[in-house]
């Protein structure tokens, strides 16, 4: 199996046909065919179902198209390292991040580097930590930015200088909006909305101070601005890290901290034994320096 014929695959999943595919492709119809039967006989699998019209995945094929996005991906990612590698600097960068303020850390560094290094380029996506770690693990991301607590264990990492603090968002019409911090009792018999991420119940079990199990947790969720919008609706209280929903003038949500106060670091970390592209060492070199002047 080459890249090339999951190139010719995933044509045919996007178009849906064989003659649209073929076309994309600049190919004809009957190698493109062919090349698809040989697919389907190495592994042994049908992952085609076809249609008068229409052609379909079937359970193989979807799992299939998933993994060839992943390794095709992945070759990009690799030929623009190796081209990188060249006297100027140039390449693409990968970075996976939990929704937090203190990315404005990195995005400075981002910054600077795009003056210096205008043929890096950055990719940024947000998402939960586990997503995050697949990711990673897979190759597909250079850096994941974490919240702690998180498993690190088989990763290298710094900490930024920054920490985020957690609290409850509300309506401005709550009768808690009245209250300048959010203490364990208070939220007792209310509807929560709470992140799906397993370790952040630790901490909140360890701040409620025994009474988690009081907490009535009606729904979850992995990134806020989904919260935002139930909280927005009245459906309940967002438990979410602030300066990421806006609460400012005019907004019907606000933010109350949680007391005793509930803080966590931000972490960037990367594979442990991980060989980095030029750009990938400048990006990390740059960070490491800004993160000592932030410090000093």
């Amino acid at each position: 199996m080459d890249i090339r014929v999951l190139q010719y695959f995933l044509a045919v999943a996007r178009e849906e046909n064989i003659t649209a595919a073929a076309e994309s492709l600049h190919m004809t119809q009957p190698p493109l065919s062919r090349q698809l039967r040989e697919l389907e006989e190495e592994l042994g699998k049908t992952l085609f179902i076809r249609g008068k019209r229409k052609i379909t995945l079937t359970q193989e094929g979807l799992i299939l198209r998933k993994r060839a996005e992943e390794m095709i991906e992945l070759m990009e990612k690799t030929t623009s390292e190796i081209r990188s590698s060249s006297k100027h600097i140039s390449g693409d960068i990968y970075i996976g991040s939990a929704e937090t303020d203190a990315m404005r850390l990195v995005i400075r560094t981002i910054k600077s580097i795009q003056q210096d290094y205008p043929e890096i380029r950055f990719h940024i996506s947000s998402g939960h930590a586990e997503d995050i770690e697949e990711k990673l693990d897979r190759g597909l991301l250079d850096f994941g930015i974490f919240i702690e607590p998180a498993a690190m264990q088989k990763y290298d990492f710094i900490k930024l200088p920054a920490a985020d603090t957690w609290g409850v968002l509300m309506r401005k019409d709550s009768p808690l909006a009245a209250k300048a911090s959010i203490r364990p009792e208070d939220l007792f018999d209310l509807p929560l909305i709470f992140t799906n991420q397993e370790l952040a119940s630790n901490e909140f079990a360890g701040w409620s101070v025994g009474e988690y199990d009081r907490l009535n947790i009606i729904a979850t969720y992995n990134l806020p601005y989904m919260a935002s919008l139930m909280v927005e609706e009245n459906v309940g209280y967002a438990l979410v890290l602030d300066k990421i929903i806006q609460t400012a003038e005019g907004c019907p949500l606000c933010f109350r901290p949680l007391e005793p106060k509930l803080e966590v670091s931000i972490i960037v970390g990367w594979k442990r034994y991980q060989v980095f592209s030029r750009a990938s060492e400048v990006f990390l070199n740059l960070l490491q320096q800004d993160i000592t002047l932030n410090i000093s």
